[in-house]
Order: C-alpha cells, then sequence, then structure tokens
C-alpha cells in the first residue's frame, strides 16, 4: 500500500500506529563534471527530500532504520560506503542515526555486484543480438534475485511499529510486504531532473545519429569527390 506524503494529516497518522512503515525515497545521484543546472536540481532535490522526511516524522514519530541501495556494511563502515555513492542521502542517514536510527544493510554482496557488473555489460551495447539476449536475460534474473533478497531483508528487520527509509532507485521492482504501509516521499523537482536526463539522451543520441552521414561528408571532401 503507497500512500500520498502530502495527504497524511497528523490526526489522520493514528490509524498507522502499531504499523510497520517505510518511507520509500527515490535515489538521484550527481556525477563527475555535472553542469551547474543538474547540480541546482540535485541539491534541490535533496532539499525537499529531508522536508518531506521531517514533515512525516512529525506527523507519525522518529525513524528507526535506514536502508541504502548497494550498501552492504552497516554501522560506521556503511556510511563511509554511502558518502562515496551519494553524499547528500548520507547526511539525511547520518542525522537519523545521530538520533538514534540504526543503518541495516538490505543487500547481498554478490547478487549487488553481478547486477552491476550484467548493467554495465547492457549500457556497453552489443553487436549480436544473440549475446545481447542472454546478457538482458542474466540481469533479469540476477535482479530479481537481487529485489527478492532486500524484500526478505526488509520484512526480516522492520519491527511492528517501526519506521525506516528506504533510498533506491526508481526503477527498482521489489515487492514489498503487504502489511508494511509504504509512503513515497516524491519531491516536485524530480520530473525536472527525470525530463532533464531524458533530453541529454536525446541529444546524445541525435548526435549519435547524424556521425556517420558527416563522417562520409567528410572523406568525399578529402578525396575531392
Amino acid at each position: 500500500m503507497s500512500e500520498e506524503l502530502a495527504k497524511i494529516e497528523k490526526p489522520e497518522a493514528k490509524k498507522f500506529e502499531g504499523k510497520r512503515k517505510l518511507y520509500l525515497v527515490p535515489l538521484v545521484y550527481s556525477f563527475e563534471r555535472a553542469p551547474e543546472e543538474y547540480t541546482e536540481k540535485y541539491a534541490r532535490y535533496w532539499n525537499q527530500v529531508n522536508q518531506h522526511l521531517l514533515n512525516l516524522e512529525s506527523k507519525m514519530g522518529s525513524v528507526n532504520l535506514i536502508y541504502h541501495e548497494s550498501v552492504t556494511l552497516d554501522g560506521d563502515k556503511g556510511l563511509e560506503i554511502m558518502q562515496k555513492l551519494n553524499s547528500l542521502s548520507c547526511e539525511i542517514a547520518k542525522d537519523r542515526c545521530q538520533s538514534g536510527a540504526k543503518l541495516v544493510v538490505i543487500e547481498d554482496a554478490e547478487l549487488t555486484e553481478e547486477t552491476m557488473d550484467w548493467e554495465r555489460h547492457l549500457m556497453m551495447g552489443f553487436i549480436s543480438s544473440k549475446v545481447a539476449r542472454t546478457v538482458s536475460e542474466l540481469f533479469s534474473e540476477a535482479s530479481r534475485k537481487r529485489f527478492e533478497y532486500i524484500s526478505t531483508r526488509i520484512n526480516e528487520t522492520l519491527g511492528k511499529n517501526e519506521t525506516a527509509i528506504l533510498f533506491i532507485r526508481e526503477n527498482h521492482r521489489i515487492q514489498f510486504p503487504p502489511d508494511i504501509e509504504v509512503f513515497s516521499v516524491v519531491p516536485p523537482v524530480l520530473d525536472e531532473i527525470n525530463r532533464w536526463v531524458r533530453e541529454q539522451y536525446q541529444t546524445v543520441e541525435e548526435e549519435s545519429a547524424e556521425e556517420p552521414e558527416n563522417d562520409t561528408e567528410h572523406k568525399h571532401e578529402e578525396s575531392g569527390e
């Protein structure tokens, strides 16, 4: 069950007392040499996430557990990994840990690494459709096992009347246990970020499509044709 954040008022929050609650935060990453227009949206996104979480916590109590994708160690070591992955989600996690929350590992290291490796291969592209299909199937199978493992870990670690934050990318396929109330934390600026990313991909694809034609024209000019 997923609840709209803006619709939860303090009196209504009483109906969730005693239940397991999960605040689902889509992970947005920065990258090396990110342009200023993206960096601004990225910073604004995480500021809005934190404000939304504070709003939820004021109505339904403090967070007990922190879950974060790709983190395979708990405690301070896990926070160090998180800092390298995403410094702004790490800041939010650190604040909650200082208030008594615990960072809990929900990833299996081997499954996580396998999924990431297959994903990297897919992003490289293939000449052979057979190889592409095989790698795609292997990626899908590893992803399925990974998400099943994450779901099991959440079910095992999130206790009655406890609340957790889960930081994970939007394209996840986790099936949450039916007795967990899931609250999606989706700041308005996320649409801007997704639109910006789509536009960048579209620009790259258009430029790539033009390259063969430009190369041909250049060769004709050099040969005098």
